[in-house]
């Protein structure tokens, strides 16, 4: 199992900062990850336990496809998912932290296929670098956007 956790703190409410993440997830998901290509949801209406998706991803030049669902939501502090096969686990903390919101995302890559193991290390890389890309971005993104909302 390879697990990736990183975390930082968002100049917003963790209400805003998870409205952001969970409310808004079809059409945020590949701004924060830009190795999505494609999401789409498979159940409708807005996003909550239990609900389905797929996606096309781009990542190191491999396209891959996969389905997931919502395993935990509990708005403003979490936001779980799981791979239809059980492969890859993910989620989302928020807590709170004076006027700021502390981020917490992880991922969890549950079995390496007998070819990729001699590339563990190479994978356990590419993975942490890429939750703190997340992080980083959410932040990013969070903080100016949700700063143009509350002025409007």
């Amino acid at each position: 199992m390879v697990k990736a956790r990183a975390s930082i703190l968002i100049d917003r409410p963790p209400e805003q900062v998870f409205g952001f993440i969970a409310d808004d997830f079809v059409d945020n998901y590949a701004r924060w990850s830009p190795e999505v290509k494609q999401l789409e949801a498979l159940t409708p209406g807005p996003l909550g336990l239990g609900s389905r998706m797929r996606q096309v991803r781009v990542d190191q030049g491999r396209r891959s496809e996969s389905s997931f669902k919502v395993t935990a939501f509990e708005s403003p502090q979490c936001l779980e998912f799981a791979e239809s096969t059980d492969l890859f686990r993910t989620g989302y903390w928020l807590a709170p932290a004076g006027g700021q919101t502390r981020l917490e995302f992880g991922f969890e890559l549950r079995r390496l296929e007998l070819y990729m193991r001699p590339f563990e290390k190479l994978i356990r890389v590419a993975i942490q670098d890429g939750a703190q890309r997340v992080v980083r971005n959410i932040k990013t993104l969070a903080e100016r956007e949700l700063a143009t909302e509350a002025t409007e």
